[in-house]
């Protein structure tokens, strides 16, 4: 078997390596950071961890593409009041719209392959 060549692996650790503030439209996402696998790929798009400190509350808006979430720790609260808890994976549709909040704070594992579309208030 040929050993992986340099380039072909991308390695990131949520502990060490340096999360960036979240943004949409050039706007922040107060709170929130991200720590994106590929850097080759759009910002905020494609496998990254996404951490939202004790308060956040993300913008309302609408997804492009699926996006798919695994809770690692805390709790994420949905605009509609459904909680995801440490160790729920979610799937939220294409064309879904909503916000969320983290009274307590929450890292989630993160894949989407298009950036969300801010939208007026639900």
């Amino acid at each position: 078997m040929k050993s992986i060549q340099p380039g072909q692996r991308i390695l990131r650790n949520r502990y060490t390596s340096p999360f960036k503030s979240l943004q949409l439209d050039g706007l922040p996402y107060e709170g929130l950071s991200y720590l994106q696998l590929d850097d080759d790929r759009l910002e905020g798009t494609g496998f990254h961890i996404l951490k939202m400190e004790p308060g956040a509350v993300s913008p309302p808006h609408e997804h492009m593409s699926d996006e798919m979430f695994y809770v690692l720790d805390g709790e994420l609260i949905d605009g509609d009041g459904t909680c995801y808890r440490a160790g729920d994976m979610v799937l939220l549709r294409e064309g879904s719209r909503h916000f969320s909040h983290s009274p307590g704070g929450c890292t989630l594992i993160f894949y989407m392959e298009t950036l969300e579309r801010p939208v007026q208030q639900p």
